[in-house]
């Protein structure tokens, strides 16, 4: 009897404390961020917007092997060394995967950033914020699911569509008409709501440029002429942009808010930034004898090493200012002159080493488009049209009187081809180390034939397209594998 009072009374104990512990946990909330209200506010909003742009951009350790996996494919770039090689080896030799794990980081990437932006389109109408800014949030929400699917595409191909948080979970691929009408009517009704260059509330976010930049260059990129074109005009007639006077110059830290880069994966020196040069210093580099640059001790040195192939490096007309950030020798830690030339291991000094780099990140920006792209996207496609014309070579001349070279001349090239080869050889010179290597050649139709002249023999056409990555096929039956893989 003593027993079972004793158990009671340890019974409405335990039922009291549980009592009281459910009081507690039951704290009011007084946030301006409560569940209930965090998206009707410009903080709530904002917060996701900036998550967006922050997941979609290329930078950080991320954005550092999608930068160089899209040139170790082409022949510009290779790399040995470091944990990197066992990725890089894959992309150099064509010998890549559903498996290969770059390719979800790519993929998630991009569709973490759309999520983002769907959240923010389904919640601003309802935002306690004035319609001003409704607009431009909307806008920017736009912006950035286009340029993710857009990049997507340029990746994998069509890809699911994905214009709302209530979707389906397993969705399968658009169609390519799909896929490429929704890329250019979000990007096309984003331009209203923009705002002007240099009236964005912060650097980095989007304006009318950007989105007209991504546009052609998408435009560019489906073999929309004509539209490329038209848009490269309207971008052009803004009159905000213009080439800066020096190449040289153009992607050091100080100029990096310049009147060329159009959009940018904005870094910062402490992180999230651009890690290109850590693996772009040679093997104990000490001093650069040409502009005497001195590695300094907050920056690193990679055991990876990111090279640049000699068939590359002396395409370049002698007299081409924009080979001179290519580092061809340099002074060791034993006060040894080393020759770089010769032997595939030149390097892409095109991100001056940042004099506040810290640990691995620098604070380059990494241009995504910028007002050279506008202009030879431009020649590209009125040669297509057109045939080769004087105001393609015009454009391309506005571009090699910057890299100190002499202009062309419209006799030089008797055939479509010839001017495209030209052009095609003109971008390899300016965007070297931006991403842009890989595009270029798929869409010239020339990236498996430039692969299999290497000595790739492997590369087939079905390598014009990454994989659809094998999580993302695992996790959703209703995705269909690019061929061949």
């Amino acid at each position: 009897m003593k027993a079972t009072k004793i158990i009671s009374a340890y019974a409405v104990t335990f039922c009291m404390t549980l009592v009281s512990c459910s009081s507690l946990l039951e704290e009011e909330m007084f946030s301006q961020m409560a569940p209930d209200n965090f998206l009707v506010t410009e903080e709530g909003l904002k917060s996701v917007l900036f998550s967006a742009y922050a997941d979609q951009s290329i930078i950080g350790n991320r954005g550092n092997f999608i930068l160089h996996a899209e040139e170790w494919c082409t022949d510009t770039e290779w790399e040995t060394g470091g944990g990197a090689n066992r990725t890089a080896s894959l992309f150099i030799n064509y010998t890549w995967d559903p498996s290969v794990d770059l390719f979800m980081n790519m993929w998630s990437s991009q569709y973490v950033a759309i999520r983002n932006a769907n959240i923010v389109l389904e919640n601003v109408e309802n935002a306690e914020i004035p319609d001003d800014m409704k607009a431009t949030l909307t806008a920017d929400a736009m912006f950035i699911r286009a340029m993710c699917y857009a990049r997507l595409y340029t990746w994998f191909g069509p890809v699911p569509l994905r214009r709302g948080t209530e979707d389906e979970l397993e969705l399968a691929r658009a169609s390519q008409e799909e896929v490429e009408q929704f890329v250019i009517s979000e990007l096309v009704s984003s331009i209203a709501g923009l705002p002007d260059p240099g009236e964005e509330e912060s650097y980095g976010r989007a304006t009318k440029g950007s989105a007209r930049a991504i546009l052609c260059k998408f435009y560019l990129n489906t073999k929309k002429w004509q539209e490329c074109v038209t848009v490269a005009d309207e971008l052009m007639d803004m009159g905000d942009y213009e080439l800066h006077p020096s190449f040289e110059e153009l992607f050091k830290v100080r100029n990096e808010k310049n009147r060329e880069f159009i959009f940018v994966n904005a870094a910062i020196p402490n992180g999230p930034g651009n890690e290109h040069m850590n693996g772009t210093f040679p093997i104990n580099f000490a001093e650069d004898p040409k502009s005497g640059l001195k590695f300094i001790n907050s920056w690193r040195n990679w055991a990876r090493q990111d090279r640049l192939l000699d068939g590359f490096y002396d395409s370049f007309e002698p007299d081409d200012k924009r080979r001179d950030l290519i580092l061809t020798e340099y002074i060791d830690f034993n006060g040894k002159m080393v020759s770089l030339l010769g032997n595939n291991n030149t390097r892409s000094f095109k991100y001056w080493p940042d004099p506040n780099g810290l640990g691995n990140s620098h604070g380059n920006d990494i241009p995504e488009v910028r007002y050279a792209d506008i202009l030879l996207s431009k020649a590209e496609a009125l040669n297509e049209v057109n045939g080769p014309n004087q105001v393609s070579v015009d454009l391309i001349n506005e571009i090699r009187e910057r890299a100190g070279l002499e202009g062309l001349e419209l006799a030089d090239f008797p055939s479509q081809e010839s001017l495209r080869l030209q052009i095609l050889d003109e971008r390899a010179w300016e965007f070297y180390s931006e991403r842009k290597r890989r595009e270029d050649l798929k869409r010239m139709g020339l990236l498996i034939q430039d692969a299999n002249n290497r000595g790739v023999s492997v590369a087939k056409p079905t390598h014009a397209l990454f994989p659809i990555p094998q999580a993302a096929m695992d996790s959703n039956p209703k995705l269909v594998q690019n061929d061949g893989y």
